[in-house]
């Protein structure tokens, strides 16, 4: 016979668990799992469709098991970086080679092949690239978060789930338009979150579009990408450009304010949650009275 759990071996378990989700970076949850409700709410042509069976298994997927893929990746990787960095100790966790992480994240790797006939053709294209570029940018041989100015073109992957998700329901594929918009969005963004990181990547030696350009070019980069964002959003709906230019102006204040850049980063989820709600709402209003 097995032996009975016992109180330390739920403990593990229960620490373990907690780890994962640490690791997942709950506070970025929404940056997979907004744009599903974003792709969702401008793809359904009915209420009902707002409830589709991929639309909600899109949305779980993303919300957390798309999240340790993407980040238990990146730390397992970022081992011997990470132990310079001081976001590890404050907000986010340290990995220390434990087993069960590359278990958990070729586990979430995974997932898709269950719910892959559920989807849709459309939308399998953008669960690949979501999951080849999740992979290519942290681990080796591709790792294009060391190469400029790949590490920020590839963070376009933040679209894919919003794309994948349109394309789910609606059957077809979003304009090219806001994918682009989008895409240039998430290029910025992460360009931006790079910004705290800019000494603790030099001093282990890692090349990023940060790096390269330094703090203030890097403000400019970030700007040029959010206004080109706002400009294609802009084209197809002149609300959803103005809505976009929070962004570059976001950036102007903070590169010219006394704002430390490591404290407006952790900023940023709650303004993308609000920008994402409001996207969301405008889809919803189209769906209801358009």
């Amino acid at each position: 016979m097995s032996p009975e759990p016992t109180a330390a071996d739920d403990r593990n378990a229960s620490d373990r668990l907690s780890y994962l989700l640490t690791l997942s970076r709950p506070r970025f949850w929404l940056y997979l799992a907004g744009p599903v409700l974003v792709g969702v709410a401008y793809a359904a042509d009915a209420v009902g469709e707002l409830f589709a069976p991929a639309a909600v298994v899109l949305f779980a997927y993303f919300l957390l098991p798309a999240n340790v893929f993407l980040y238990g990746i990146n730390d397992v990787y970022d081992r011997e970086i990470d132990a310079a960095n001081p976001k590890k100790e404050e907000r986010e966790a340290r990995y220390r080679g434990q087993g069960d992480v590359p278990l958990a994240v070729g586990l979430c790797a995974a997932l898709p092949v269950l719910f892959a006939p559920l989807v849709g053709t459309a939308a399998l294209p953008w669960l690949i690239a979501f999951l080849a570029l999740g992979a290519a940018y942290s681990a080796p041989p591709a790792r294009l978060k060391t190469t400029p100015p790949l590490d920020s073109v590839s963070n376009g992957l933040y679209v894919t789930p919003g794309v994948a998700a349109f394309a789910a329901v609606a059957g077809a594929q979003p304009p090219l338009l806001a994918i682009a918009g989008g895409w240039l969005w998430a290029m910025g963004m992460h360009t931006f979150s790079a910004i705290p990181d800019i000494e603790p990547d030099r001093k282990t030696g890692i090349r990023t579009t940060a790096t390269v350009l330094g703090e203030r070019r890097t403000y400019a980069y970030c700007g040029a990408c959010w206004v080109a964002s706002a400009v294609a959003f802009g084209a197809l709906d002149v609300r959803l450009g103005a809505l976009m230019l929070v962004y570059p102006a976001l950036v102007v204040a903070i590169s010219t304010a006394s704002v430390a850049v490591d404290r407006a980063y952790w900023w940023f989820p709650s303004i993308n949650t609000v920008v994402g709600a409001l996207l969301t709402m405008g889809g919803l209003w189209r769906l209801l009275y358009g």
